[in-house]
C-alpha cells in the first residue's frame, strides 16, 4: 500500500491526512513538536496512521507532503526524500515568513525554492490555494456537477500525473498550470487563490493572473 508522509501536520496537513486515509492510503504524520503531540490526530485517523519524526516520515513516504512555514524549509530532510515525489503546499507571507528577497523580486517561486533544497526529488505544487476546512467540505466523487478544481505545477510530467491522480482520488478535478516557474499564477492575491472554482473557472483564473509588480 502506498504511504504518504507528512512533513508538517497543521491545518492543511491534518486535513490532507484525513483525505488520504479515507482514500485508502497509509499515512505517517510529523511536526516540529514531536510524535507524542500527534496522538490525538493518529487516534482519529485510525490504524492506517502513525506519528514519527520528520526524517522518519520522509523515509517511510512513497509520496511526501511538505506543509510547513517557508522559514523552516531548510529543515526538510533531503536524503530521505531523494528520488521521491514531494508535494509543496506552501505560500509566501512575509509577515509570517520574514522577507525572502528572491520571492520579493519574483525571481523564483516557493516551490522552486523547495526544489532547489531537494535537488533529487520531484517537487509538485498543489493544495496551496484552498482553505483547510474546504479540503474535506468540498471533496466530491469524480463526475459530480460543479466539482471543485485544484491547480498543480511541476517540472516532472510523471510526478505531476501521479499527483493529479491523487487529487482526483481526494475529490477534486485538476488543472495543470505548467512548470514550477508558473506557480506564481496561483498565490496570494491572484484570482484563483481561495475561491471555489470548477475546472473552467480555475483555467480562466490562471490565465488572467498577474505578477505582483503588474497589479
Amino acid at each position: 500500500m502506498t504511504t504518504i508522509g507528512f512533513i508538517g501536520s497543521g491545518h492543511i496537513g491534518s486535513q490532507l491526512a484525513r483525505l488520504a486515509v479515507r482514500s485508502g492510503y497509509d499515512v505517517v504524520v510529523s511536526n516540529s513538536r514531536g510524535p507524542e503531540t500527534l496522538s490525538g490526530l493518529v487516534a482519529e485517523l485510525g490504524s492506517h496512521a502513525r506519528a514519527a519524526s520528520a526524517s522518519e516520515a520522509a523515509r517511510a513516504a512513497d509520496i511526501a507532503v511538505v506543509t510547513i512555514p517557508l522559514k523552516n524549509l531548510a529543515k526538510v530532510p533531503v536524503e530521505e526524500l531523494a528520488g521521491k515525489i514531494v508535494i509543496d503546499t506552501n505560500n509566501y507571507y512575509p509577515q509570517r515568513d520574514g522577507s525572502i528577497p528572491e520571492l520579493d523580486s519574483e525571481q523564483t517561486t516557493t516551490a522552486e525554492l523547495l526544489q532547489a533544497h531537494l535537488p533529487t526529488s520531484h517537487v509538485v505544487k498543489a493544495f496551496n490555494h484552498i482553505y483547510a476546512r474546504d479540503l474535506t467540505a468540498d471533496s466530491l466523487p469524480a463526475g459530480s456537477p460543479d466539482r471543485r478544481a485544484l491547480s498543480i505545477s511541476g517540472d516532472d510530467e510523471g510526478a505531476k500525473a501521479q499527483v493529479a491522480r491523487l487529487i482526483d482520488e481526494f475529490g477534486f478535478d485538476v488543472v495543470d498550470a505548467g512548470p514550477l516557474a508558473e506557480g506564481w499564477r496561483i498565490q496570494r492575491d491572484t484570482p484563483g487563490y481561495g475561491p471555489r472554482l470548477d475546472k473552467a473557472g480555475l483555467e480562466k483564473a490562471l490565465a488572467s493572473a498577474k505578477r505582483y509588480r503588474d497589479m
